[in-house]
């Protein structure tokens, strides 16, 4: 078996799937072919019925970065069309939610600008840590990390403009409630952006932990949000964006 695909089945099988894949392509088994960009998610705790979030210990934060953060993630994830489709401005305060390793960080920074934030969010300590060192080695300027409860992100009402969630909704336990939350975080006008791996995906999370974009968005819109989905050209996962009236 190739390195490669070595780490893609290691990634799977600790992400809950047991059988290794027939074919794993190495841009996907170098970066992060099961879970995505997050590490301890937002309410990521043993959930039950309709609404469960799904529980994985990402506290080896050192192990998952040279996962989340190997450079051949980039050729599939394409941080810099993410963060377009976020359709960020200058000076916004800007939500990386269930951040993980800080893949996005320094997108994100240079979006806002020098008068912008960014917030990244995750409720696994260690990695919250890693992303603190990481701020400070890179010199990411206006970003800072936080540890925040499963249930709640912690965000004052209207104190944000966008919120970025990849491949992280599908661990929140009850995500209407979630959303509801996130909806009161934002000014009027702002909106979330949810990015995660298609029903139909060869690469991703055990096809039993996936949700549609049309279950994201019936649930975002329960919330209070008016949804639609991005025309992208991700290769793997499909991009939501939810807006909050203005």
């Amino acid at each position: 078996m190739s390195h490669t695909l070595a780490t893609f089945v290691l990634l799977l099988v600790a992400c809950g799937a047991t059988e290794e894949p027939a074919q794993a392509e190495p841009s996907v088994a170098a970066g992060q072919g099961g879970e995505g960009h997050g590490a301890g998610h937002p309410g990521a705790g043993p959930h039950q019925g309709p609404h469960a979030g799904h529980q994985h210990d990402f506290s080896d934060a050192e192990r998952w970065a040279a996962l989340f953060d190997d450079p051949a993630r980039d050729a599939w994830q394409r941080p810099e069309e993410v963060v377009e489709l976020l359709a960020v401005e200058r000076g916004m305060t800007v939500v990386d939610l269930g951040a993980g390793t800080g893949y996005f960080l320094p997108y994100l920074a240079r979006a806002v600008a020098e008068h912008g934030t960014v917030l990244a969010l995750d409720v696994e300590p260690a990695m919250v840590e890693h992303m603190r060192r990481r701020i400070a080695e890179q010199s990411i300027p206006r970003a800072e990390a936080r540890v925040v409860s499963p249930d709640d992100p912690g965000l004052a009402p209207g104190s944000v403009d966008r919120i970025l969630i990849v491949d992280t909704w599908h661990h929140i336990g009850d995500r209407t409630a979630y959303a509801q939350k996130l909806h009161a975080a934002l000014e009027p006008g702002g909106s979330v952006l949810v990015v995660d791996f298609t029903p139909e995906s060869p690469h991703g999370p055990p096809p039993e932990m996936r949700l549609s974009a049309s279950t994201v968005a019936t649930e975002l819109r329960a919330a209070g949000f008016t949804p639609e989905l991005l025309t992208e050209s991700l290769p793997y996962q499909y991009a939501l964006r939810a807006t909050r009236a203005e």
